[in-house]
């Protein structure tokens, strides 16, 4: 249409048309945000395979196998003898390389034994500078990406990294804040959640997680890895409750360690009620890292039930 004011339209019309088409465009996105939930709060029971980090086989056959009493199918069989609603299979633990029909044998077992698999988690380290190191580390991504969808996994826990030697934390941000929205391009073609754990460094604190997470390019494949035991601060539990309505999958560990103060036992109530504050829907993971699993585990595991009936 040509735009001729004393022509074929008016200009009254020509600013409503402008206006039409401004109203047409969404506004520029700012970041991810707080998630969004239907309902009341719903939590679901897991147990991550890191609780037995001491028992478990590691990338057997060609790494070291750390002890190697337990392997994964060992494990996701005392999920199921412990009443678990699923199971988070650690990648650490799975064989490398891994062999073609593996990931199928562990979705046909997770699924006669009636167990979810909540997710899975990866080592990563996205602060790297460019190169080879780094197109490492997001390959790895991709690659954990498609073994999730395979496996029937919905959600993988991602670290930051580490801030690299030289470099600032500003560029660390930057590094990672790019990596996350790198690897989210294929996470949303392959229906699999990123979790941003807070676990030091440069997510040591909940500001500078949020940071990192509102930079993030808005994705309902992406949200916040709420640890419990992760936030060495002053205050760790008003922490979480700022990280808590961002969570896409909460861990529960039964220590915290504030700031200037002893490693002590978590409050497991208050914990809870934070996740319950913010209307969080999705598993409770119990990460459990202290002595004697195979006694304690069953032991804590009660104890998070009964907070959940």
């Amino acid at each position: 249409m040509r735009v001729d004011f004393g022509g074929t339209i008016s200009r009254r019309c020509f600013v409503q048309a402008l206006a039409a088409s401004a109203a047409a465009v969404p506004a520029l996105a700012t970041g991810a945000g707080p998630i969004s939930r239907t309902g009341t709060a719903k939590l679901k029971l897991s147990l991550s395979a890191y609780s037995f980090n001491q028992q478990l086989t590691r990338g057997w056959p060609t790494a070291s196998r750390n002890g190697g009493s337990m392997n994964l199918m060992a494990f996701i069989d005392y999920c199921a003898e412990l009443q678990l609603d699923a199971t988070e299979l650690t990648s650490y633990y799975f064989p490398n390389p891994l062999p073609a029909d593996y990931l199928m044998q562990v979705k046909e077992k997770t699924f006669r034994l009636g167990l979810e698999i909540s997710g899975t988690a990866i080592g990563n380290d996205f602060c790297l500078p460019n190169g080879p190191a780094r197109d490492a580390q997001l390959e790895m991504c991709r690659q954990w990406i498609d073994f999730a969808a395979e496996m029937g996994a919905p959600m993988i826990r991602i670290f930051a990294g580490n801030i690299p030697e030289g470099a600032t934390e500003e560029q660390a941000v930057d590094s990672c804040v790019a990596g996350i929205n790198e690897c989210l391009q294929h996470a949303g073609k392959r229906g699999v959640v990123l979790a941003l754990e807070n676990h030091g460094g440069i997510t040591a604190t909940p500001d500078q997680l949020l940071a990192i997470v509102k930079r993030v390019h808005p994705s309902p494949w992406f949200g916040v890895n709420f640890d419990s035991g992760n936030f060495r601060t002053t205050d760790p539990y008003g922490d979480l409750e700022k990280i808590a309505p961002y969570a896409v999958n909460a861990q529960i560990k039964v220590m915290v360690e504030p700031m200037n103060a002893a490693k002590q036992s978590a409050d497991l109530k208050r914990i809870i009620n934070i996740l319950r504050s913010a209307a969080y829907r999705g598993y409770v993971v119990l990460e459990y890292e202290e002595r004697n699993p195979n006694v304690e585990i069953p032991r804590y595991l009660d104890a998070i039930r009964e907070l959940l009936s």
